[in-house]
């Protein structure tokens, strides 16, 4: 693997950290991998779906598209392995991969290892390094040695996003249905799913379900191979890989400036070696060379050698007074206290030694404390024994202990107290009261088969005689009446409010309408929730409705 290319920072990363890695990745080439998840899953959904509409059979058609998210995870890992190293592949170059690339460790996937909740961690092991089918399994165990904890939380919390994002896009339905149908939409969806689900609507649950799966899918499959890539820079240090080469790199670049400088130490030293002769050689030379004959003003024979003899007396290293300490140093003694201070600081320098103050608890034991206490007494006489162990360090223990005991105290109190309770019980000789039975009241309501004509001076009636709820049941029942004739329809059996309410809207007075769905309100509150109006509202309520469906005083 080409390590020193990748376009991340390898360095060794907590799981969730590596988790947020993939994840980046994702939303990096976000249309290198959706666009080919698309192209690719869309004409697999329809035709098993079309084939689920013929044989009338959506819930295999869900579980059949739920079993192939591997294949579809295929293409997200294919563009994220290729987009680490810089190289983001089209779609049409990761749709066309798919036809060879990774198929050698894949069918487990569609097999046994489905249900595997380490499915994003050990799907690189299998598609990416092409290892021998009998070096998986150790590959396998080694990645999921330190992240398989990670792997199974991954998985988890996606399968409840895709969870989430499908509910959610139900229950987005019902914000579109107004406020007084939602009772009755709740109503039908409910005897819809119960009793027999159109097919629009079971393929409409298989569209939210494989959508859903396509959105978290990808999120899945780059956090899982952000875990892959962290491991392996724990497992084989590639952090510390590349810093290497790096190091190499450098160095190459510096590589021929070092050998031309070697070089020309090697040359300068060879030409001053030999430049500078040997001071036996030489005398030996001059005394065995004799002079010669044509050389001009040549001295005579004795002045020759006295030059020679001086000459060589200059060129030996050990007779060359110039060559001596005291020449090169000189004889006066210099102060070395400014040297001696510099050193001094410089080892006092903290980024030379540096050193820092831990502090930590320890715990005390009583002989420890003892001890203590005695090497003080011994030291101070006068000193009593109490002052002798530190209190300070000790306090909030104590205090704590004390407020345990106290606790302890205040259970134990409590215990006793209601010991007539419950010690019976535990003996199993105690008998259980039973609590009174509550007497539920009920006021049935009955109403005439035929509304009276004086409707409203029949309701006043029954609510003078505390009988509320059947007063306001019969103008509901006379207003409903009423808003039939207006109308000029027949309502069905025991039709609802909500069936009622929209038959009213065909009341070509806005004053009725209004009217009506007052009267509809008030009965609800009163029969659903014990809401009953007052006296006088009640009275207005009976006045208004009289006077507009023209009911006889």
């Amino acid at each position: 693997m080409r390590i020193d290319q990748l376009d991340v920072v390898l360095r060794a990363r907590s799981g969730w950290e590596a988790m947020e890695l993939g994840t980046a990745l994702v939303r990096r080439h976000a249309r290198a991998i959706w666009l080919p998840w698309l192209l690719l899953g869309l004409p697999v959904f329809a035709v098993v779906n079309a084939m689920a509409w013929w044989a009338d059979a959506f819930g295999l058609a869900w579980l059949l598209m739920w079993w192939l998210k591997p294949l579809f995870d295929r293409v997200a890992l294919y563009v994220i392995s290729r987009g680490v190293f810089g190289d983001t592949p089209s779609a049409w170059q990761a749709l066309r991969a798919q036809r060879h690339w990774g198929w050698s460790g894949f069918w487990g996937y569609l097999g046994w290892r489905r249900f595997s909740p380490m499915r994003s961690l050990m799907l690189p092991v299998n598609l990416l390094e092409g290892s021998q089918p009998e070096m998986r399994g150790v590959r396998r165990r080694a990645i999921a040695g330190g992240a398989f904890g990670h792997a199974i939380v991954l998985t988890c919390t996606c399968m409840m996003f895709e969870v989430v994002l499908v509910s959610g896009a139900i229950a987005a339905i019902f914000m579109f249905i107004p406020f007084e149908l939602l009772s009755d939409s709740w109503r039908a969806a409910w005897e819809m799913v119960r009793s027999d689900t159109p097919a629009w609507a079971r393929l409409g649950f298989n569209l939210v379900s494989w959508l859903a799966a396509g959105l978290v899918g990808p999120f899945y499959v780059g956090a899982g191979f952000g875990l892959y890539l962290n491991r392996r820079t724990e497992m084989e240090a590639w952090d510390v890989e590349i810093a290497f080469r790096r190091l190499r790199d450098r160095l190459q670049q510096a590589a021929p400036l070092l050998v031309l400088a070697l070089v020309l130490g090697w040359t300068g030293g060879a030409l001053h070696a030999q430049q500078v002769p040997d001071p036996d050689s030489v005398i030996a030379q001059d005394a065995d060379t004799p002079p010669h004959p044509d050389a001009p003003d040549a001295p005579d024979e004795a002045e020759e050698d006295d030059g020679e003899d001086s000459a060589a007396v200059q060129l030996t290293y050990d007779n060359d007074p110039a060559n001596r300490p005291e020449s090169v140093f000189g004889t006066a003694s210099v102060d070395t206290a400014g040297f001696r201070q510099a050193v001094q600081r410089a080892y006092e320098d903290p980024l030379q030694s540096p050193t820092r103050t831990v502090v930590s608890w320890e715990r005390t034991s009583k002989d420890a404390a003892d001890k203590d206490a005695k090497k003080k007494k011994d030291r101070d006489p006068n000193t009593d024994d109490r002052d002798a162990r530190p209190k300070g360090p000790l306090l909030p223990a104590q205090i704590a202990e004390w407020l345990l005991w106290g606790l302890v105290g205040v259970l134990l109190l409590a215990l006793v107290a209601t010991a007539p309770r419950w010690l019976p019980w535990l003996r199993g000789t105690g008998k259980r009261k039973r609590a009174p039975q509550t007497v539920v009241v009920e006021d049935p309501i009955t109403v005439p088969d035929e509304v009276p004509p004086d409707a409203a001076a029949r309701a006043r009636a029954l609510w003078q005689q505390g009988r509320p709820r059947q007063a306001l049941a019969l103008l509901y029942r006379a207003s409903v009446e009423s808003m039939s004739e207006r109308v000029q329809t027949t309502l069905p059996p025991g039709a609802t409010e909500a069936q009622c309410l929209r038959a009213s809207r065909r009341m070509p007075e806005e004053a009725d309408r209004t009217l009506f769905a007052r009267i509809v309100r008030v009965w609800q509150y009163a029969a659903y929730a014990g809401r009953l109006p007052d006296d006088a509202e009640f009275d207005t309520l009976a006045s208004t409705l009289q006077q507009q469906f023209r009911w006889r005083a």
